[in-house]
């Protein structure tokens, strides 16, 4: 479900820059099929997981959905509305709101677990996806993240293979941490663009390998990410623009 909810982003992205009627057509059909597929297999929580099957949920596959739902949505393809409210509660059951140094951090799923900064930023994109603009949740993640901007490499994460590279949910981490910081606007955006854009380029070529960003899984992923978040102020993707 990962590859389905960035593929079916990708084609709602692409919908209203293809010019060649054949083409939309198929692209269109396409894509309703994908937005189907997504609202059935979503699982009785409101919540999606890595199987096409309404079995169990993670908040980091259900903001792939959630995403690409709202991609089509603005694409002009029908999206339930009870498919969005589900998610909606899912996704607010993920978040702590108990007080703390975790207040306002998002966990991996309402089953528990402890709270982190990728999970985090998902979890405001996937309520602004959902169409979540304010409220006590959404408040608390970005003061969250705010205050892990500089924890973002998760020095506790267990399973990275080099040491010397960012742990392997950083640059996802702040490609979400990105969006939804730009869509909050103000001082959220002040603060973070400038400190993300001078972090990546000096980030840049470290590697060896020109210029490219590189992290624990390959230098494409990571330079992939990276150029994405750079380029946010353009404001070129549909689904960023104001």
């Amino acid at each position: 479900m990962y590859s389905h909810g960035f593929g079916t982003l990708f084609l709602a992205e692409a919908h209203g820059m293809v010019q060649d009627k054949t083409l939309g057509k198929q692209l269109r059909d396409t894509l309703v099929r994908a937005v189907r597929l997504i609202e059935s297999t979503q699982n009785s929580q409101g919540g999606w997981r890595y199987d096409p099957r309404p079995k169990d949920a993670d908040i980091s596959v259900t903001i792939c959905q959630i995403m690409a739902l709202r991609s089509a949505r603005n694409a002009g393809i029908f999206v339930r509305k009870s498919t969005v409210d589900a998610c909606i509660k899912y996704v607010k059951q993920c978040q702590n709101l108990k007080g703390g140094e975790n207040d306002g951090g998002f966990q991996y799923s309402t089953a528990g677990g402890p709270v982190a900064f990728a999970r985090t930023a998902a979890g405001v994109a996937a309520l602004y996806s959902a169409g979540v603009y304010q409220g006590k949740e959404v408040e608390g993640g970005l003061k969250y993240l705010l205050r892990n901007k500089n924890n973002a490499q998760n020095p506790h994460f267990r399973f990275a293979m080099r040491r010397d590279l960012p742990d392997i949910h950083y640059y996802y981490g702040h490609y979400y941490a990105a969006q939804v910081m730009w869509t909050a606007g103000g001082k959220y955006w002040s603060e973070w663009y400038p400190f993300i854009r001078d972090e990546l380029l000096e980030r840049a070529g470290s590697s060896g390998k020109d210029g490219a960003w590189e992290d624990q899984i390959d230098s494409h992923y990571a330079t992939a990410m990276a150029c994405i978040i750079l380029q946010i102020p353009n404001n070129y993707l549909p689904i960023m623009q104001k």
